[in-house]
């Protein structure tokens, strides 16, 4: 059984740092791209920051440059995403989510081009 499951969020104050766990389970991590999206109340979902399945390929959304970092651990079958100097505009439930890539690709923040889902994480930052 496919099963993607994230785990971390939590309140958060400005400038403050969380790091976002995704686990697989049932698939084969390293044959996967692995894409973090969010969603904010009465937004769309946008992608967040994807790494492709050797960690080779990586893209972060602009406004989240240089303080959220993704990276993977195929052998423990998890991808993380650390998460540092928060603002209150990062506040969104957190979606982990996998699509089956080549080895050559590189990954997208295309959020149709996933196939697995997790339910999310939310992530609340407040003073």
């Amino acid at each position: 059984q496919v099963k993607v499951v994230e785990s971390g969020g939590g309140l958060a104050q400005p400038g403050g740092s969380l790091r976002l766990s995704c686990a697989a389970s049932g698939f084969i991590l390293n044959d996967h791209h692995i894409g973090w999206f969010r969603q904010a109340p009465g937004k769309e979902r946008e992608g967040v920051s994807c790494i492709s399945r050797n960690g080779i390929s990586i893209s972060t959304l602009s406004s989240v440059k240089g303080r959220f970092t993704i990276s993977r651990d195929n052998a423990k079958n998890m991808v993380y995403l650390q998460m540092s100097d928060l603002k209150p505009e990062d506040t969104a439930v957190y979606y982990c989510a996998a699509r089956r890539g080549s080895s050559s690709a590189t990954c997208t923040l295309i959020k149709g081009q996933y196939e697995f889902w997790g339910q999310g994480t939310q992530v609340a930052v407040s003073s």
